[in-house]
């Protein structure tokens, strides 16, 4: 019997073979480390298939890790002493094979350990340190260990949306959306990341007073409560960039766009009225208001066909309108205008719209451990909780939003936030940075010296009834973000309206001017309440109802012919039709029917 021999693969491509694949695996290793090879090779044992893979490509994703030997980390503490002291630097340590960098491949052989007390004989790695298992984003947040693992992906994305300072030449950039919060702060409790990559001069948020309780059921589920007075001094207000541009492009045969007002014989002429806001070169002032509609940039291109003649055989250079409009549903104030020339030597305009964007019901909020809430009320100031002291939260939220969603981690913050705001100082809330009960019994010690719970409770009372809540309510300092998704821009509706030139049927979306799309799902709601005139409202008598004559003898579509004063149908001569309303869709999928040579008929019940 013949001994099956190890393949070996370098970047995919089969290049020889081994015997013991898994010992010339660890003998590549061993060269490594001694330096004998270079770095940035990864190799790997894959026994199931009896294969060595050697990985040297670029673009792998690939991690540090310590080296462990014979139950021992190679970082000893002398090591440790030195780079504290700048006697030595990573690299070094890379150098010496005392830290490795593994690709996704090479992390399938290893064993890692999260800490030193870990290791067990089989080791062969330590984490540097146990919070680089998480994501740039995730350690910025704070105690997401605490937290349900589902939610770092939420809390990934949710910080991806927050509005804050997202950079200091924002005046003199023009973005196609930008949102800034107005009085960005940085969190009370940050982490290592936090500080290290100085995520406080981009802040993004703002530290809230929060309480858990209920409130007459404005904040069921995902609603919060906020103060109105909160919102007055400027919490979380924003102010919403949005660029509009255009550039005078050139034509084969030497034609030209032209920045200027529209004249009322160009094609597509909006109407006086929208460029009433327009300078004389086409191009509108800074600080005007504008609501839809409004022309920002006038531009005259030339006709998209050649000129055609009079009936007098005159010739005449027919011009249309290409003006860039205010958007539908969007409105604000001129902010700024750049006029600059693109690398063709053409000239191009860019206009900058700004509206200041305030909470308001339906906005959404959210705190780092992924407890995104929408407004459900804005209520005053009077008819708010307060506590002993006077102190009257920012924002309410429901408390089984907490256990539901596994988010311990929002409770600690809270906790902490609240002594840290009363001590004056910052806390760390790095991911396994402390153990949570010494966190809890260090900052509970600082609230019980200032009068307060321990644990973060309070007695609250009723600002409509004066009336001391019966149970103790825990409140603290989140810091809280404030997402993109706002009201304002998400707000569509219509009466009436354009509609679709196939189907005859309302268009949907809000770039189109449509509304929301009635669909199958909403059909079948519907159906099942036995709701069926309101179906029909919906799906046909406000949509697309058409009518149509059908024959009788035939069951093809007809139609009426005035000269005669009688329909008639095409297919069979017979002058029997009857006029029936259906949906417009209805009547295009016969016709498309007809294209496949098949003959659909339309029959009618006995009456």
């Amino acid at each position: 019997m013949v001994e099956q021999q190890c393949t070996i693969y370098i970047n995919g491509r089969q290049v020889g073979f081994v015997k013991d694949g898994a010992a010339f695996a660890n003998e590549i290793r061993k060269n490594r480390r001694q330096g004998l090879l270079s770095g940035e090779i990864n190799v790997s044992y894959v026994r199931k298939l009896n294969e060595v893979r050697v990985l040297t490509d670029r673009g792998r994703a690939r991690k540090p890790y310590l080296v462990v030997e014979d139950g021992k980390s190679k970082f000893t503490e002398e090591l440790r002493k030195k780079l504290q002291a700048k006697e030595i630097d990573f690299n070094y340590l890379v150098r010496r094979g005392i830290i490795e960098y593994l690709d996704s491949e090479e992390e399938e052989d290893i064993l890692a350990a999260i800490s030193e007390d870990k290791i067990t004989e089989k080791t062969t790695h330590l984490e540097i340190d146990p919070a680089s298992n998480l994501s740039i984003v995730i350690n910025s947040a704070v105690f997401p260990e605490y937290n349900s693992i589902g939610r770092h992906s939420l809390i990934s994305n949710q910080s991806k949306q927050s509005q804050g300072l997202y950079t200091i030449n924002f005046k003199n950039r023009y973005d196609a959306r930008a949102y800034l919060l107005y009085y960005p702060q940085q969190p009370l409790v940050n982490s290592s990341a936090y500080r290290q990559l100085k995520v406080k001069r981009h802040a993004a948020g703002q530290n809230f007073v929060v309480a858990l309780t209920t409130y007459y059921g404005y904040n069921m589920k995902d609603a919060v409560v906020i103060n109105r007075s909160a919102i007055d001094r400027g919490l979380a207000r924003s102010v919403y960039y949005k660029s509009y541009s255009d550039e005078e492009r050139r034509y084969p045969g030497g034609q030209q766009d032209k920045f200027s007002i529209p004249t009322p014989n160009a094609d597509g002429y909006k109407g006086e009225h929208a460029y009433s806001k327009l300078n004389e070169d086409g191009i509108i002032e800074p600080d005007t208001a504008v609501t839809e509609g409004d022309v920002l940039i006038g531009k005259v291109s030339p006709p998209r066909f050649l000129e055609e003649q009079t009936s007098f055989g005159i010739t005449e250079e027919k011009t249309r309108d290409n003006s860039v409009s205010v958007r539908t549903g969007e409105e604000g104030i001129v902010d700024s205008i750049a006029i600059s020339e693109t690398l063709g030597a053409t000239k191009i305009v860019k206009v900058r719209l700004r509206s200041i964007k305030i909470p308001e019901n339906g906005d959404k909020f959210a705190s780092r451990h992924a407890q995104k809430g929408v407004v459900g009320l804005i209520e005053n100031q009077e008819d708010m909780p307060f506590s002993e002291s006077g102190i009257v939260p920012d924002l309410l939220l429901n408390p089984h939003s907490l256990p539901g969603r596994m988010t311990a981690g929002h409770m600690l913050e809270m906790l902490i936030g609240k002594s840290v705001s009363i001590h004056g100082d910052l806390a760390d809330g790095t991911p396994f940075g402390t153990n949570g009960k010494e966190l809890m019994d260090n900052y509970g010690k600082i609230l019980e010296e200032n009068g307060f719970d321990k644990f973060g409770d309070e007695v609250l009372y009723d600002g409509r009834t004066g009336e001391a809540f019966k149970a103790k309510i825990f409140t603290g300092v989140v810091y809280y973000n404030r997402l993109t998704k706002m009201v304002s821009l998400q707000l569509q509706v219509r009466g009436r309206g354009p509609v679709q030139i196939l189907t005859h049927q309302p268009t949907e979306g809000k770039p189109r001017r449509g509304g929301l799309r009635f669909g199958e799902m909403e059909r079948d709601a519907l159906v099942g309440h036995g709701a069926s005139l309101l179906l029909k409202e919906r799906l046909l008598d406000q949509s697309d109802k058409t009518s149509v004559w059908i024959c009788k003898d035939c069951g093809d579509t007809g139609y009426y012919d005035y000269i005669k004063n009688r329909a008639t149908c095409l297919t069979c001569g017979s002058s029997a039709l009857r006029e029936v309303d259906i949906s417009y869709a209805f009547k295009v999928l016969l016709d498309e029917i007809k294209s496949l040579h098949i003959m659909p008929r339309v029959k009618f019940r006995e009456e």
